[in-house]
């Protein structure tokens, strides 16, 4: 449901349009719609989106907002995401509200995935 002043859609930079979709589509099964050659919308994960054609990228190191996506099976998820060419930046750890760990998908962008605590 849309609500004036909540979080309704991010766009990301990527500067291979195709490289994204294969990636995001293998290690989580987003789907996209093509609207022209610089620009695809994403949907199926979570909150809607799109990846703009740049040759900037999102990482913390530079300032980005961090996307954070969530797993409930994390070790299976970080071997999914280097299966579809993901590279693991920080490998599995834990913090208060559980354990994550932080990649960059092939455009070079930083995410990071979280699950609840190991009981």
């Amino acid at each position: 449901m849309k609500e004036t002043g909540k979080i309704n859609y991010v766009e990301l930079p990527a500067r291979d349009l195709e490289a994204a979709k294969r990636f995001f589509r293998q290690a989580f099964g987003w789907s996209f719609v093509d609207y022209g050659p610089q620009y695809v919308a994403f949907d199926n994960a979570g909150l809607d989106g799109g990846f703009f054609q740049s040759d900037q990228v999102a990482t913390t190191d530079n300032g980005s907002a961090l996307v954070v996506l969530y797993s409930d099976a994390l070790e299976d998820t970080l071997e999914k995401v280097i299966a579809a060419g993901g590279t693991i930046v920080k490998d599995i750890f834990s913090f208060p509200g559980g354990r994550r760990f932080h990649f960059t998908d092939p455009n070079g962008n930083e995410y990071a995935v979280w699950s609840e605590p190991v009981n």
